[in-house]
């Protein structure tokens, strides 16, 4: 049976880190703007795509669209008692790095099924500028599957927030953008997998064009 929205336990989770640790970073040391937050769906499944510059971008995404967003995490994270069911709670799931984890995407799939939204970076890796150049398929092969729709969103000013040599995040002002749902594929055929992929990365791409 399809849920509706992500179990109660993993929604508590999410206020409290939200709340007591990610809110006061995001709006009081990096000068947080959100635009486009009455774009998000409060429940149901939907896959949020988004750039990505940053370690930070996980939690700020899913702190800007106001509602768990389960993401890859690498399969050693499960192995540290404690911290492997806390990140399963806030929506982690596993995947073997440098392999095409077909657990992984199973995993995906049932979180969609069950209500998540869940959260692809679309460009696979962190860029330099925050742009997006070579989007992958994967978001879209996902949505194809479960025709859960694209929730589009751009974060500006991540890829500042550490330099190389420092572990001390930088307090540099940061802007989000959440755009309008975008459909799923209508199949898993290839151009169309490859015309949605471009869709979102155009849409993205857009807003972040929109600076600050």
């Amino acid at each position: 049976m399809t849920r509706t929205r992500e179990p109660l336990i993993s929604l508590a989770l999410y206020h409290a880190f939200k709340w007591s640790v990610v809110s006061p970073m995001l709006y009081a040391y990096f000068k947080g703007k959100i635009y486009g937050a009455e774009n998000v769906p409060q429940s149901g499944a939907v896959i949020v795509v988004s750039n990505h510059a940053s370690y930070f971008d996980p939690p700020i995404v899913s702190s800007c669209v106001r509602r768990p967003v389960a993401y890859m995490a690498k399969e050693e994270l499960f192995k540290v008692p404690v911290l492997a069911q806390a990140i399963k709670l806030y929506g982690a799931y596993p995947v073997s790095r440098g392999t095409a984890d077909r657990n992984a995407i199973r995993a995906a799939l049932e979180f969609l099924d069950n209500g998540w939204a869940l959260g692809v970076f679309l460009e696979g890796t962190r860029t330099t500028d925050g742009r997006i150049t070579d989007p992958k398929k994967g978001a879209a092969l996902l949505a194809a599957k479960s025709q859960a729709p694209f929730l589009p969103v751009s974060l500006w000013g991540s890829e500042q927030i550490l330099q190389p040599g420092s572990s001390l995040p930088r307090p540099v002002p940061l802007t989000i953008r959440i755009g309008e749902l975008i459909d799923p594929p209508s199949s898993t055929n290839r151009d169309e997998l490859e015309r949605v992929t471009q869709k979102c990365a155009t849409v993205i791409n857009e807003m972040h064009d929109l600076g600050r």
